[in-house]
């Protein structure tokens, strides 16, 4: 049976052709069905960066947009999302201090910004720990967070939360705080309970449920593209699978597929979703 010509987006994935399948795997998702995917930037020492100050994220993130530009040439839109992932605050900060390493990381996150206001990236991510960590590691996180959301807000583009599984819903008012809209911080790997616009993985709960009470959602993987862990977190043909088998079903319609893969990460990072 030919698919319905619709989009189908996969809002949080990575491809790393170092310890992965890289572009290969970004096939399957192609041949799944997928046809849009925002290609989040891994940790900088997962490319083999260990940056000492704000500019050395520059290797990594053009690492990435090479990636991405590979990803695009098998025929599907790709948006890059790129900033600082928040172990790395921990990990450098075992080596040179946590004071020097919340500098590294804000830097690390201005030079993002940079790369969203030349148009190389769509938008910018950021968090804080999703494990339990000293006080002192906690503070440095949420001013790292604070810093992230300034940064999105000054350029004006959506900020991809990665933090503990809970609603976060004290970062609605972090967010106005810095004059962010929350509308345009998803929070990836989400709960149903979260206020900040959800990114659930595609083994998400409750799905169709939510998508014919005409929530805004987006559906993702998380795909880490890791030979030592294959197919985590969700393998890059899941999310195309799981729509198509919620259509087939009848669990969702188009208009809900509609608004899950195009309308609704259309408005909040700002790009065209078409096909």
């Amino acid at each position: 049976m030919k698919h319905p010509e619709i989009p189908i987006t996969d809002d949080h994935i990575h491809f790393n052709p170092r310890t992965g399948r890289g572009v290969e795997a970004a096939k399957d998702f192609r041949r799944a069905g997928g046809t849009h995917l925002f290609m989040v930037a891994l940790p900088a020492y997962s490319l083999g960066v260990v940056p000492r100050r704000g500019e050395d994220y520059r290797e990594a993130f053009e690492e990435t947009l090479r990636v991405a530009h590979q990803v695009r040439e098998t025929g599907i839109t790709v948006f890059p999302v790129l900033g600082v992932h928040p172990v790395e605050l921990l990990r450098y900060a075992e080596e040179v201090g946590l004071m020097a390493a919340e500098e590294i990381v804000c830097a690390g996150l201005d030079l993002a910004a940079h790369y969203v206001e030349e148009g190389r990236a769509v938008a910018l991510k950021s968090g804080r720990p999703h494990f339990p960590v000293d006080p002192e590691v906690a503070a440095a996180s949420e001013r790292v967070l604070l810093h992230a959301l300034g940064c999105a807000a000054d350029c004006g583009c959506a900020l991809q939360v990665h933090a503990e599984s809970a609603p976060c819903a004290d970062i609605v008012d972090l967010a106005r705080e810095t004059g962010m809209d929350p509308g345009r911080v998803v929070k990836h790997f989400a709960t149903p309970d979260t206020p900040l616009v959800p990114s659930f993985l595609a083994r998400q709960e409750g799905l169709p449920e939510m998508a014919r009470k005409g929530r805004a959602f987006m559906m993702e993987t998380d795909y880490m593209d890791e030979n030592s862990r294959p197919g985590a977190v969700m393998g890059p043909k899941s999310v195309p699978r799981v729509t198509r088998t919620m259509l087939a079903d009848g669990s969702i319609d188009l208009e809900d597929a509609w608004r899950i893969h195009a309308e609704t990460p259309a408005r909040v990072y700002g790009v065209e979703i078409t096909l």
